[in-house]
């Protein structure tokens, strides 16, 4: 169930472009089985580096995901293809993100950072 609620936290992200898949995976989430510190206004915004590496190590996999599949989907015969590999790539990008030692809400949480700190911004442009 988890993965699943996680998979669908990420439909979205297939198609948003750059590390913003925070903002539009909360989005499809039942707020009752997933907290997000980001839009709570919670969110710590002190990563130390070893997180900030992590996040970039998965953000090159999602990209490399989300490119190889937005092929596929934009040549697939069929909406329900289409919708089994959107599956397909968010299943992916979670092992990209939990291999690269982040949770989901982390690396969400990084990703809203982001896109809203440049502190954090810049401190993870310089690690790429």
């Amino acid at each position: 169930m988890k993965k699943l609620l996680t998979s669908l936290s990420l439909s979205m992200a297939l198609l948003a472009g750059g590390p913003a898949i925070a903002q539009q995976a909360t989005e499809s989430v039942d707020k009752e089985s997933y907290s997000d510190p980001a839009s709570a206004g919670t969110q710590k915004t002190n990563y130390n580096d070893a997180e900030l590496k992590q996040f970039v190590e998965a953000q090159s996999g999602i990209n490399e995901i989300r490119e190889d599949y937005m092929k596929k989907i934009e040549s697939s015969d069929s909406q329900e293809n289409a919708q089994e590999l959107q599956m397909e790539a968010n299943d992916e990008m979670v092992t990209v993100i939990e291999d690269a030692g982040l949770d989901i809400p982390t690396y969400n949480a990084i990703a809203t950072a982001y896109n809203s700190e440049p502190r954090v911004r810049n401190r993870v442009d310089a690690l790429m």
